[in-house]
């Protein structure tokens, strides 16, 4: 018993010598070691190991098994290792007691205080990350006077969704990711002349009689501003967090500053900022400009006491093949901007993991007109 307890302690030793990438600790530490099973074998032991994962990630396990395996196959006395690692998305709880919508663990809202930051591409391009790295990802088009969803996940015009005993839409899937928009409901040249009570009651409709399934994150693309599409969001639904998305300049910063106070005041919390088009990368002699201005996200992540998730380049080809419909995490995966995205998306998925189950419940805020 001594000596296999000691082994344990020297397996543990070796695991603790890696550090998550993302969950920025050791998975000892993190609680994410759940076994270690030892076996004598001949000269030395065989060794099985099971790591549990917060957030999704098919996409790495396979290099982190590999990496863990020469870890804990140095420790002297092993034989063999075997490494198993899964995850979960776990269901995070709103700060408000609105009932939840029927198998959605979580709603992640994209917002702007502006428009022409890049929202609308920074939603997509997370999603679908979020997708290829195994979870199950839902995307709603939540700017009604102004859905873009349609032509930047490369739905065709005019592309109706299915209904089910004409009560609930069928999600529309593209690259992996469900997705429904009011471009799915409208024609592209009527402009959507409502007053505010109807875009509210339309998001709504929209929300809740889509049939979703089983969905790890619902992503909202917000529309910029703070009205009456972001107060109904936030007051009728369990929004789990919010992403940021501003670029570094002063105005862009400003609005930025209104969104986070309006989540506030609304009790969801800001997982972070994304900082686009920080710098503009020269394609004929690589010189970096800011054009926008410098370290915005930061200052701003600092100012508010959250944190800067990761920043993107003002660059040609994220806008090429947004307007092509082919996202740039599709078209060219492996290609530097897409594995930013990738990153920023596993990012925003552990930030959220962080949130305590435990998180108090706050109490209702009545907004009024006065």
């Amino acid at each position: 018993m001594t000596d296999t307890l000691l082994t344990q302690a020297a397996i543990e030793t070796a695991l603790s010598s890696y550090q998550d990438p993302y969950l920025n600790t050791d998975l000892v530490s993190f609680g994410a070691v759940q076994n270690i099973n030892i076996q004598a074998a001949g000269a030395g032991s065989d060794v099985s190991i099971d790591i549990h994962l917060p957030y999704p990630s098919d996409f790495l396990k396979g290099g982190t098994e590999e990496i863990l395996k020469v870890m804990v196959g140095n420790v002297e006395g092993v034989e063999n290792v075997s490494i198993n690692i899964s995850w979960e998305v776990s269901a995070h709880k709103s700060q408000n007691t609105v009932e939840a919508i029927r198998n959605v663990k979580n709603i992640i809202a994209v917002a702007s205080g502006k428009g022409g930051v890049g929202k609308s591409t920074t939603a997509v391009n997370l999603a679908i990350s979020l997708a290829k790295d195994g979870a199950k990802v839902g995307l709603l088009d939540a700017d009604i006077y102004g859905p873009s969803q349609g032509l930047l996940m490369g739905v065709a015009q005019g592309t109706r969704p299915k209904t089910i005993d004409n009560k609930w839409f069928v999600p529309i899937e593209a690259h992996g990711v469900k997705t429904m928009s009011m471009a799915y409901l409208t024609n592209d040249e009527t402009p959507m002349v409502w007053r505010g009570p109807m875009v509210s009651g339309a998001l709504m409709q929209i929300l809740t009689q889509t049939a979703w399934g089983e969905l790890d994150y619902l992503i909202i693309d917000m529309p910029p501003g703070t009205g009456d599409i972001q107060l109904t969001l936030s007051q009728k639904f369990p929004v789990a967090g919010s992403v940021i998305v501003t670029t570094p300049q002063d105005i862009a910063l400003l609005d930025a500053k209104k969104g986070i106070e309006m989540f506030r005041k609304v009790n969801i919390p800001v997982l972070g900022i994304i900082e686009n088009m920080r710098m503009h990368i020269c394609s004929n002699c690589g010189h970096v400009e800011h054009i926008f201005g410098e370290n915005g996200g930061q200052k701003i992540a600092d100012q508010y006491d959250t944190q800067l998730l990761g920043s993107l380049p003002l660059s040609k080809f994220i806008r090429e093949q947004s307007d092509a419909g082919v996202p740039v995490v599709v078209e060219q995966e492996h290609s530097d901007v897409a594995l930013m995205y990738r990153n920023l998306a596993r990012t925003v998925a552990v930030a959220l993991a962080k949130r305590t189950a435990n998180d108090q419940q706050i109490p209702n805020i009545s907004i009024s007109d006065d």
